[in-house]
């Protein structure tokens, strides 16, 4: 064998050894078997739908929800003043047991005529009503709400990932709460930066919410308070609607991937 082609067999040994070792752990969790769907196409609204306090389900004439840059914002420069026009996106298939995967982040001032507790306030619905069955003028869905807040002053602790009720109770440690909402042992945000959350849930047994990766709050046997004397009062809540809040301060979301779990 000559010295050229003694080097050339050793340049293409190196390089099958190289690639031997390259890793071979899939890039995408859809690669991976565990069956992540993206509920965000990135570009469009495609499968959700608003629904706004005081307009018709679909309709959101002053053009809250919109796609930026990859990402659903949420804004407000067509409103002259909030006037309490909750709003919520609802994505148009329901779920019972799944994790759900998305980053958010809050950006600018928040809108004129908002709530001083809506500041750096917004968050994700889980087991929503059916948006139609809503009324017009009602100004959240029925359903578990894991907030996102943010820090005002730093001095002051303002977690994320809580826990609010509207129309809904859970059980805590076993015992029945009613507190509306519920503090997570979850860090205060004070910046614009990328939070990633993700919630597991699990019917009618157990919901848990992550921020960064941690557990920040449990709870189990989610229950809808219905109000009227009847042996139905009190209902199991099993299943229902994602949405994505509008509570008067702009914000951002992306990176929506859902994973039904059996």
């Amino acid at each position: 064998m000559t010295t050229q082609n003694t080097l050339i067999f050793l340049l293409f040994s190196i390089f099958l050894g190289f690639q031997s070792c390259k890793k071979t752990e899939p890039e995408t969790k859809e690669e991976s078997g565990e069956n992540w769907q993206s509920l965000f196409d990135g570009k469009t609204l495609e499968g959700w739908t608003p629904k706004i306090r005081g307009e018709a389900f679909g309709k959101d004439s002053l053009n809250t929800f919109q796609v930026r840059n990859g990402a659903i914002v949420v804004n407000y420069k067509n409103y002259d003043s909030f006037n309490n026009r909750f709003g919520h996106l609802f994505y148009k298939t329901p779920f019972s047991s799944y994790r759900l995967k998305l980053q958010y982040r809050f950006i600018g001032e928040q809108a004129n005529g908002g709530e001083g507790w809506g500041y750096k306030n917004s968050g994700i619905m889980l087991h929503c009503q059916d948006s139609k069955t809503m009324d017009i003028d009602q100004p959240f869905p029925n359903s578990l709400e894991a907030q996102f807040l943010g820090g005002i002053y730093d001095s002051v602790p303002r977690p994320t990932g809580n826990l609010c009720t509207p129309g809904t109770h859970v059980h805590i440690k076993g015992k029945l709460e009613k507190t509306h909402c519920i503090t997570a042992n979850a860090p205060t945000i004070y910046g614009e930066e990328w939070v990633e959350v993700e919630v597991e849930v699990y019917g009618d047994s157990l919901i848990r919410h992550y921020i960064n990766g941690k557990p920040v709050i449990t709870y189990t046997k989610p229950i809808q308070d219905v109000p009227d004397d009847s042996l139905n009062h009190l209902k199991p809540l099993k299943s229902g609607y994602i949405s994505l809040q509008s509570e008067s301060h702009p914000i951002e979301f992306k990176g929506i991937l859902l994973q039904e779990l059996k």
